[in-house]
């Protein structure tokens, strides 16, 4: 598995297990902010960006709001 699919599919495990929360994408937001390496959140935005194909709408959605620091 090449480290796209990898952090695809590490994304939307994250959105199953918040999927039955109300604030889902604050969730799923929060978690790659404060567990992901800057590079791994830079990756998956730019991924997003370009269209995300095979992420959840509501892990595009959480990517939206990360931020990646200088």
């Amino acid at each position: 598995m090449d480290e796209l699919a990898r952090l695809t599919a590490m994304a939307n495990q994250i959105a199953d297990n918040f999927s039955f929360h109300d604030d889902a994408i604050e969730r799923i937001a929060d978690h790659i902010q404060r567990f992901w390496a800057p590079s791994m959140r830079r990756r998956i935005m730019e991924f997003n960006a370009s269209g995300g194909d095979g992420l959840r709408p509501e892990v595009k959605e959480a990517v939206r709001r990360l931020t990646v620091p200088g």
